[in-house]
């Protein structure tokens, strides 16, 4: 944090280091579950989409306990990510983070498979940035060595 003196009082100007790498992951972390939830919560508004699980589809798959466990799986992975990401000591953490990040990814682009509408493409596109963000400051975290 930076100290300005002006006629002998002090101003103190922010600081973009006051905030911690922790911190930025937590708030990344929650942004991509926002949106990972609501890009799926507005597909149910695409016409069609209801009656499918109402059939017991979700584009090529059965609606199965297996596939009810593993779309729960797939969301408790980045929730938890929100708590590691300030629990974890910063060697670890830059670790899980690099890992995670980078495996959703792909599994964010896969998605895209089958009828795709703009807010999908939107949605893939945003979760890609803060995944490539997450990557990036887990990375470049200051003092942790590999």
């Amino acid at each position: 944090m930076k100290i300005m003196k002006t006629q002998n009082v002090s101003h103190t100007i922010p600081d973009d280091n006051t905030v911690s790498i922790k911190l930025k992951l937590t708030a990344l972390w929650s942004s991509f579950m926002f949106l990972y939830l609501y890009v799926d919560y507005f597909a149910l508004y695409m016409p069609g989409k209801l009656e499918d699980i109402l059939q017991g589809k979700v584009y090529v798959f059965n609606i199965t306990q297996g596939f009810i466990l593993a779309a729960l799986v797939s969301v408790t992975i980045p929730a938890l990510m929100i708590f590691l990401s300030v629990a974890l000591p910063a060697k670890a953490n830059r670790l899980v983070n690099i890992i995670i990040a980078s495996l959703y990814i792909p599994y964010t682009l896969f998605n895209l498979a089958g009828e795709v509408w703009m807010h999908m493409v939107f949605g893939a596109f945003v979760e890609t940035v803060i995944l490539g963000f997450i990557i990036r400051y887990a990375w470049k975290w200051p003092g942790v060595n590999t």
